[in-house]
């Protein structure tokens, strides 16, 4: 019998990496399996998790806003920060998407459209996971149409005063800094809200069957008053969030990954171990044919995130770009992770093997940060130049 080969021999994947980007990636690799995997399961079952321990923990890792330049962050490239997502989302879905939501919503918003005095009172903070952020768009009634969001800000002298309602929204009952936007009688703006404003409250959303190793709130804006110093100065209409969503779209791209590969390693293991018929499972062609086709769909998608991410340190990404890369990766990922559950058979859904809780994690990955259709169609209208939203 040859060697057993790992799906980056198979690719050659890390000939396309330079030895910093592997470095970087191998780091959180043993973060994530040493620091978190121990302990991931039992967080998924109790729908519990360290979040601000974590956060700190992250901080000093690096990975919080890395791909963002100075205010003690890390300033490392988009194809360095995707892998770490990777890595974070090989280990549990809710992790990368606490690095995810504070780094390219929360601290990217503030970092590209805020005031100098913003930018010194939360980066620096944010980056140590000393201060953790959420990001406020999607609304009860309003998720893919951002635009007919009804929180809204009226001016009241020199100060704003904020009423609505946010959902879904991740890190939200946590939260030190709220990034909320509202639409206000100049088109809809941004606001950083410290979340001990009066008015401000972020129930936690409870009975999750998914990213249940994950805070979920619900935001609500009841008369909160805040300076003119509290303005994104640089975001002006649905450009400031739409532009970070496609920072948080680019590192799921990436990270869709991490959860499939590690259902695909955990399918391989399996069936190498277990006996049907006294063989290996792993010596059935039926086993090797579905092992081999979610090996080339992962490989494939790895090799688009990579050229994505070159082309994202070029700056010359699209947003239609991204689009084909988050669409790819959380299709495949979750079309992995159910077959990877029928070679584990009745094992496949405890939480003695990861396979399940990816499958459900992967569940609100495919329609958060754009629904898979919405992808679709922004796709769709870059191939004919015709917009089928409506």
């Amino acid at each position: 019998m040859s060697k057993p080969q790992s799906l980056t021999q198979l690719f050659a994947l890390d000939s396309l990496l330079e030895p910093e980007e592997i470095a970087i990636r191998d780091t959180v690799r043993k973060f994530g399996e040493e620091r978190i995997r121990p302990h991931i399961a039992e967080w998924f079952e109790k729908a519990q998790l360290p979040a601000r321990e974590l956060a700190e923990q992250l901080g000093e890792l690096g990975v919080l806003g890395m791909h963002l330049e100075g205010y003690d962050c890390a300033g490392m490239s988009a194809t360095a920060y995707g892998l770490a997502c990777l890595e974070l989302e090989a280990i549990d879905s809710g992790i990368r998407s606490l690095v995810s939501v504070q780094g390219s919503l929360a601290m990217f918003s503030i970092h590209h459209w805020g005031s100098e005095e913003q930018k010194q009172q939360w980066l620096p903070r944010m980056a140590a996971g000393k201060a953790i952020g959420c990001f406020g768009l999607t609304e009860p009634d309003f998720g893919s149409n951002p635009a007919g969001m009804r929180t809204h800000a009226k001016r009241d002298g020199d100060d704003w005063v904020l009423n609505g309602t946010k959902m879904w929204i991740t890190n939200g009952s946590i939260a030190d800094v709220a990034v909320v936007w509202a639409q206000t009688d100049e088109g809809v703006r941004g606001f950083v809200v410290p979340t001990d404003t009066p008015g401000f409250s972020a129930p936690e959303i409870k009975a999750k069957l998914s990213l249940r190793a994950s805070v979920t709130s619900e935001l609500v804006l009841d008369g909160v008053r805040l300076p003119a110093s509290a303005v994104l100065p640089k975001a002006e209409g649905l450009r400031g969030p739409l532009t970070a969503l496609n920072e948080a779209r680019f590192g799921i791209t990436f990270g869709a990954l991490g959860a499939a590969r590690d259902c695909l390693e955990t399918a391989i293991e399996y069936a190498q171990s277990r006996e049907v018929f006294d063989k290996p499972l792993s010596s059935y062609q039926l086993t090797q044919a579905k092992l081999a086709d979610m090996a080339l769909e992962l490989g494939k998608g790895h090799l688009l995130a990579y050229h994505l991410g070159r082309i994202k340190d070029r700056h010359e990404i699209t947003p239609e770009q991204i689009s084909t890369g988050k669409l790819n990766s959380v299709r495949e990922a979750i079309a992995i992770a159910r077959e990877c559950r029928t070679i584990l058979g009745a094992n496949g859904i405890t939480l003695e093997y990861p396979v399940i809780r990816h499958a459900n994690n992967l569940e609100s990955v495919l329609t958060y940060e754009g629904t898979s259709e919405m992808h679709q169609l922004s796709i769709g209208k870059a191939l004919t130049g015709q917009a089928a939203f409506r």
